[in-house]
Parts: structure tokens; C-alpha cells; sequence
């Protein structure tokens, strides 16, 4: 099976970067020592301050199905989610064979 690449955008409330650039950088450490992590990579938009994103890849789908049941995502959606201006858009992709 290959690997499965995912992007993922969460938005703060304006006034609430702090909160979720706190709670979404504690996810990077144990996320990267979950079994099936390839790489996880969080990002603050250059233009949009209020804009974090991953970039992460995972062995498969099982080892991705995993990380969005671990405590760490829970206490992370917990502390960020009604800081958060949308829902999180979770995109796992499909490549284009060329």
C-alpha cells in the first residue's frame, strides 16, 4: 500500500493564534513518534497569521486512521477547537500519475 500524504489547514480566531500555535506545536513531538509517521511538518501561513498548516505523510491509511485516535489529537482539538475559526480541513491526497 503506499504512502498516504496530507495537508491540513486550521484557522484561529483573530486574538486566538497564541492558543492554537501552542496546541498544535505540542502535537509535532509525539505525532512524529507514532508508528507509520513518515514525516510531520506544521507551518504558519506567511500571509495569514491565523493560518497553521501540516504537511505530513504516513506509511498508510491504518497508521493515519491511528494518529487522528490518539490522545494527543484529542487534547489538541480540545484546547484549539473553539479557538478555531472553521472546522479543520483535512485533506489526505491523491497523487497524478504524470
Amino acid at each position: 500500500m503506499p504512502e498516504i500524504n496530507v495537508v491540513a489547514i486550521l484557522v484561529a480566531k483573530p486574538g486566538s493564534e497564541t492558543i492554537v500555535s501552542d496546541a498544535l506545536q505540542a502535537l509535532v513531538e509525539p505525532t512524529r513518534a507514532e508508528p507509520g509517521c513518515v514525516s510531520y511538518d506544521l507551518y504558519m501561513s506567511k500571509v495569514d497569521p491565523q493560518t497553521f498548516i501540516t504537511i505530513e505523510m504516513w506509511d498508510n491509511e491504518a497508521a493515519l486512521d491511528t494518529h487522528m485516535g490518539t490522545p494527543h489529537i484529542a487534547k489538541a482539538l480540545m484546547i484549539a477547537g473553539e479557538h478555531l475559526a472553521v472546522p479543520p480541513q483535512i485533506h489526505p491526497l491523491l497523487p497524478f500519475d504524470n
